[in-house]
């Protein structure tokens, strides 16, 4: 009898344990999103690499999708996919910008002052009703140098509505603008082409007629971008910290 109570007491420990752990979940477009055959194509999201940045004590659910704004992604349903499965405990990272600034596709463009900051407050807001914590992102930059070695700016007011809906609310804020602004000018307009996709004919059987992409990312500019988000995260009080490896929080990436 003690025997069978022990055994009792042990599944009910780690079934309470499993019910405890927390999700990570991930919201957003190309440049954060899993992408098909992993082990041969080319091209990462960042959101893609957190799960080998992260300890097992973490779920990470990645619902960010190629092309999508903040718009299509809740029209499409996909945001009350996410917002069905929060529980208590859970986090959201937000991420969005690179497709509302669509103008000519009407399924996607928002008003960066109207639309998309209402959209903002909708993911933080139902976020909270559900006991979860929202996590606001600026988006990752493009690299996008002049012919003076000066990188350009591609994506107009949205960063700074994201910062501004997160100062409104009191969300923790994630500057990726700001962060990978400073990868690519550290890497600079030569080197950087490493963190993203440029390849010629023939040097990627995955990519045969070859590839140039300045704005979605290699497996080594998409591990270094979310271990750059990690980073973050973890100067923040968030909880989050205890949930990534410690070689990622000591690894210095960005130069002072």
């Amino acid at each position: 009898m003690k025997k069978i109570i022990a055994s009792m007491l042990i599944l009910f420990s780690l079934t309470i344990s499993a019910q405890q752990k927390p999700t990570l979940y991930l919201i957003g477009d190309s440049t954060m999103a899993d992408k098909k055959d992993p082990d041969v194509n080319p091209e990462h999201g960042w959101g893609q690499m957190l799960p080998e940045l992260m300890t097992s004590d973490i779920k990470v659910e990645n619902h960010a999708v190629n092309g999508r704004s903040s718009r299509s992604f809740i029209d499409e349903g996909r945001w009350k996919t996410v917002k069905d499965k929060l529980q208590k405990g859970d986090y959201v990272f937000i991420q969005f910008g690179h497709n509302d600034e669509k103008i000519k596709d009407s399924t996607r463009f928002t008003n960066p002052y109207t639309q998309y900051w209402h959209n903002l407050e909708k993911f933080v807001q139902e976020t909270r009703e559900k006991g979860a914590t929202p996590i606001l992102l600026s988006s990752i930059v493009r690299r996008n140098f002049n012919e003076n070695g000066v990188l350009v700016d591609t994506h107009g007011d949205y960063p700074l509505v994201t910062r501004l809906v997160a100062q409104k609310m009191d969300v923790p804020f994630i500057d990726m603008g700001w962060l990978t602004e400073r990868l690519e000018m550290q890497y600079g307009p030569e080197g950087s082409k490493k963190l993203h996709l440029h390849l010629e004919p023939g040097d990627d059987p995955y990519e045969p007629k070859g590839r140039h992409d300045d704005t979605h990312l290699s497996e080594l500019g998409a591990t270094l971008e979310a271990s750059l988000a990690l980073k973050a995260a973890a100067r923040q009080d968030l909880g989050l910290q205890k949930y990534i490896k410690p070689e990622v929080l000591s690894k210095e990436i960005l130069e002072d």
